[in-house]
């Protein structure tokens, strides 16, 4: 693990799925993703209690205002906030994983609902995203940043690609302030949540990586600093679910 600081000054630990292991954070994430990416959709729904969909709609109502043609959904996984980025009636939806076994449940997916036309789903690393200066008008990331290597070099090559004038929508898991529900959120990560992510996906690392990953994220004004600095402009946190998680909103001007 290693040690780093935040803008606000607050230390931050760098998460690895495997810490004893000598590859890159990015390729542990990948490996990590493509072994429980068949019960990835199951196990989602399931621990977040169906929660999930209603934040992924809120995120997408943020972008549309601007009404998006071209949209760019980073860390895409099996494509569900790609999929709910229709309502907007875009030309096309591009996503982008790291994850080849995610990406091969989203195309399914996507196969089966006749979507192939509206979303692609292709390879592309957050830090060296394989597209040109100012093509999106408008880019989604669904609980992916927290998993970027260089955190801060994968969202300026987001707002790279972003045009002027466009929007970014981000979810992020983040961690209640209030009694009880900090309490019982803490008990369900800590016990509850490994304990049915082992059981079900059968990978013991997946579901202990993503609280220990959730506690090292520099959430809220923070992360708004982070964005800034990285070249977005009027950026917002606006928590969610007692602030389970947080929906992060930011322009380029």
């Amino acid at each position: 693990m290693n040690n780093s600081v935040t803008p606000s000054g607050a230390p931050t630990t760098k998460v690895m799925p495997l810490p004893d292991s000598h590859l890159s954070k990015k390729e542990q994430v990948a490996g990590m993703f493509d072994r429980i990416a068949g019960k990835y959709d199951f196990l989602n729904h399931l621990l977040s209690m169906g929660i999930d969909k209603g934040w992924r709609k809120k995120a997408i109502n943020t972008l549309r205002p601007i009404q998006p043609k071209q949209i760019l959904d980073v860390a895409t996984g099996t494509g569900d906030l790609a999929i709910a980025a229709l309502n907007l009636q875009p030309e096309h939806i591009t996503g982008v994983d790291i994850s080849e076994g995610m990406m091969a449940i989203g195309r399914k997916k996507l196969a089966d609902k006749n979507l192939t036309d509206k979303i692609s789903l292709q390879y592309g690393d957050s830090e060296a995203l394989p597209f040109e200066n100012n093509y999106f008008d408008a880019i989604t990331c669904a609980y992916g940043v927290r998993n970027f290597e260089h955190l801060e070099n994968g969202l300026r090559d987001m707002n790279r690609v972003m045009r002027v004038g466009g929007r970014v929508a981000i979810l992020e898991f983040s961690k209640p302030k209030k009694f009880p529900v900090k309490q019982l959120y803490q008990f369900y990560f800590r016990f509850i949540l490994p304990t049915l992510g082992k059981t079900v996906s059968k990978d013991a690392t997946a579901y202990t990586y993503l609280p220990e990953s959730v506690a090292a994220f520099p959430e809220g004004q923070a992360f708004c600093e982070i964005l800034q600095q990285c070249g977005f402009k009027n950026v917002k946190a606006r928590p969610l679910t007692f602030g389970i998680t947080t929906l992060y909103t930011g322009e380029k001007v």
